[in-house]
């Protein structure tokens, strides 16, 4: 179990706990007898929002527990996870390393230039280093450059962010059948469905190609944080679009016209996938009627 959060802010950081729950009316959905809320974790904090508290919250107790003054992260030049980790050092009172895959290039972008703004020191490995990041050789040369530091993985997901995702289904308080979030590195479903009573299920929406490993990093995620893996939820596979931060137009129309109905913009690496999902199953008959359906908006 998840134990009680004890760390201090070095600076005011303001959380929306628990995030809101929005109902969606919508009429395809209503058609078939089923019904959506919203999980919108993206509010709880505009510079770690979503999935990157759950995933930080337990592994900053962690550090600040083994007496760590450095958080080392991985991640592309994009990375909201970079983002974040800069984020949660500049409040939680740590130094930040990100080691940033590919070559520096020059200005920075706004994703690299908000996590130097909030303290991190960038750093790059080529794409030949970076895929060999975490092996022991490459983690010793990071310490001896870099000094002690509380290692964080590529996105966040290990055993400390399961159980903060854990944490998303006593939030919601209202029964419901399903919840539903997209898959990135597999910790956020695997932390959910922990967590879910009898007769609830997880599911979770592939957002890069190939995305059958996921399963297997799920099952290990589960087994690492609450030593027993469940059989209470599945992945969908056939709503990546193309792979990893990939779009096509299909989506990108379905993105416009959910703004135009509901008046909010999907996020299109992410969420947009998962909720062209859930309306491309309901579509196909997947949910029995009085289906309630939660779908977490990561951030």
């Amino acid at each position: 179990m998840a134990s009680v959060w004890s760390v201090s802010t070095v600076r005011p950081l303001e959380l929306l706990l628990p995030s809101p729950l929005e109902q969606v009316h919508d009429d395809r959905l209503a058609g078939a007898g089923l019904f959506l809320y919203l999980k919108r974790d993206d509010l709880i904090n505009p510079e770690i929002p979503g999935n990157k508290w759950r995933k930080l919250k337990y592994n900053i107790e962690l550090a600040v527990t083994q007496g760590h003054s450095r958080l080392l992260t991985f991640g592309g030049a994009y990375s909201n996870h970079i983002r974040a980790t800069a984020a949660a050092g500049y409040y939680f009172g740590f130094d930040t390393v990100g080691i940033i895959r590919g070559e520096e290039h020059l200005p920075l972008n706004p994703s690299l230039e908000y996590a130097q703004s909030r303290g991190m020191r960038l750093a790059y490995l080529d794409r030949t280093a970076y895929r060999q990041k975490t092996s022991l050789p490459a983690i010793e040369q990071l310490r001896e450059r870099f000094g002690r530091f509380y290692l964080l993985p590529e996105g966040g997901s290990n055993a400390p962010a399961a159980r903060g995702c854990a944490e998303i289904p006593a939030e919601i308080g209202q029964p419901f059948d399903v919840i539903c979030c997209p898959c990135g590195t597999g910790g956020t479903l695997a932390g959910m469905a922990h967590s879910l009573e009898d007769g609830q299920r997880a599911l979770g929406f592939a957002v890069l190609r190939p995305g059958e490993f996921l399963a297997r990093q799920a099952a290990e995620l589960q087994a690492q944080a609450f030593d027993a893996t469940s059989a209470n939820w599945s992945i969908e596979y056939g709503f990546h679009f193309g792979g990893f931060a990939k779009r096509k137009l299909a989506l990108d129309e379905f993105i416009a016209d959910f703004r135009e109905r509901h008046g909010l913009t999907l996020d299109w690496v992410y969420t947009a996938k998962m909720i062209y999902g859930i309306y491309a199953l309901a579509a196909n008959g997947a949910f029995p009627e009085g289906t309630v359906i939660v779908a977490v908006i990561t951030g």
